[in-house]
C-alpha cells in the first residue's frame, strides 16, 4: 500500500502485557522496533519496584514521564540556538572589522 508515495508497513509491538499492530512508513520500522522496547523495559523496571503498590496505571505515568524526561534532557543537548546566537554575532563582528 502507498500512501503519498510513501510505503507501508503493518508491523506488530508487544509492548507490556499488549499485542500492538500498527502501520508505519517502511524505512521507520527499526524505530518503532526499539521504541516499543524501550517501553517495554521501562515499564517492567517500574512494575518490579511498585506492583502490588501502585495501579497499572500509575505505572505505566511513570513510564511515561521517564520517556518524556529521556527526550527532554536529549532535546535540550541538542539545542543550537545558542551556537548560532554565537555565530551570527562572531559574522557581523568579522564583516564589521573587513569594512573597517
Amino acid at each position: 500500500m502507498a500512501d503519498q508515495g510513501e510505503e507501508k508497513l503493518l508491523i506488530r509491538l508487544h509492548v507490556y502485557d499488549t499485542d500492538l499492530s500498527v502501520r508505519i512508513p517502511r524505512e521507520d520500522e527499526e524505530y518503532y522496533r526499539k521504541s516499543g522496547k524501550l517501553i517495554d523495559d521501562i515499564v517492567n523496571s517500574y512494575n518490579k519496584i511498585f506492583k502490588g503498590r501502585k495501579s497499572d496505571k500509575e505505572i505505566l505515568y511513570m513510564a511515561l514521564i521517564d520517556i518524556a524526561l529521556r527526550y527532554e534532557k536529549e532535546v535540550g543537548r541538542n539545542d543550537t540556538e545558542p551556537y548560532d546566537d554565537l555565530l551570527k554575532k562572531l559574522t557581523a563582528e568579522i564583516e564589521d572589522a573587513l569594512k573597517s
